[in-house]
């Protein structure tokens, strides 16, 4: 397996690309944007400078790492001659189905499919695939390039061999693949949602402040992010869509959103990527922090 294609430049993706890229592969960055690919590899030097500067690699390393990218906007340019696509597009269901029907037309059948899908059911995904046992769920953490988790989740009908080709191509990455079963949410964001919407539902109800919240976690159950400052980082519109997806599956209400949540997604508060969620991150936020470093 030498060619990587890997669908949507966001977050996860140019985490993938990269570390996909950093390992020697040759990966094929698919986008409808220019723009978005322009971020996404911006993203990815801006990474890549960080561990230079940690001394993690050298400079000849993230030029190699880089080379090994190449940007496409038309998905048939891109996908041609990979031996393995990872898809890593929103988390919406109906553009994930989209997706993987059009791997399905333009695809030669050898070739493997996965999802970055952090809670869509593989078997739903794999049932828009001719030759559904090459379709596999491989759930990486954010950030891709320092998270050593791999979630492995086989549909229905995925494969053996393909299983064992996916465990052993994360184990190259430097990962360590987890094998679980095709449930809603998987093992880690059906453990890990509900801790962010008690935690919103805590905030709700008035228990305490934000920051309060976060530091009883930190402090007391020594994780190192708040559920609230992670729900930014995640994405509040992942959160809830996650959620949803959980929510659905297993018709149980202990995973219904928590009202704050929902109203804050359709006010537009997602986090980081907006600029405030449960906390500020916006530029004025920013150049007040600075201002305050410079009056100490």
């Amino acid at each position: 397996m030498h060619t990587i294609g890997v669908i949507g430049s966001g977050t996860m993706g140019n985490g993938i690309a990269h570390t996909f890229a950093q390992n020697g592969f040759t990966v094929k960055l698919i986008d409808i944007s220019e723009k978005s690919l322009e971020k996404g590899m911006a993203t990815i030097a801006s990474n890549l400078d960080r561990m230079v500067v940690k001394g993690t690699i050298s400079e000849s390393e993230k030029h190699k790492t880089i080379a090994n990218i190449i940007t496409y906007t038309d998905i048939k340019d891109g996908v041609t001659g990979c031996d393995l696509i990872v898809e890593a597009a929103t988390e919406n269901v109906t553009l994930k189905l989209q997706i993987f029907k059009q791997l399905s037309d333009i695809c030669n059948e050898n070739v493997i499919l996965a999802t970055n899908t952090s809670s869509i059911s593989i078997t739903k995904i794999a049932s828009q695939v001719t030759h559904p046992e090459r379709v596999i769920g491989m759930h990486f953490m954010n950030p891709v390039p320092v998270m050593k988790l791999v979630e492995i989740i086989r549909g229905y009908s995925t494969s053996n061999e393909v299983t064992k080709t996916i465990i052993d191509l994360s184990l190259k990455l430097g990962k360590t693949p987890t094998e679980v079963n095709d449930y809603p949410g998987f093992v880690a964001n059906r453990i890990l949602m509900p801790m962010i919407n008690e935690a919103i539902e805590t905030l709700y109800n008035g228990v305490a402040g934000v920051y309060e919240i976060d530091t009883v976690m930190k402090l007391g159950m020594a994780h190192p992010m708040g559920p609230l400052q992670l729900a930014d980082f995640i994405g509040l519109d992942v959160c809830l869509t996650i959620l949803n997806v959980m929510h659905d599956g297993f018709k149980n209400p202990k995973y219904a959103p928590c009202p704050l949540l929902v109203n804050m997604v359709m006010a537009g508060k997602l986090g980081v990527k907006s600029g405030e969620g449960f906390y500020d991150y916006s530029e004025t936020k920013k150049a007040e922090k600075l201002s305050k470093q410079f009056i100490k």
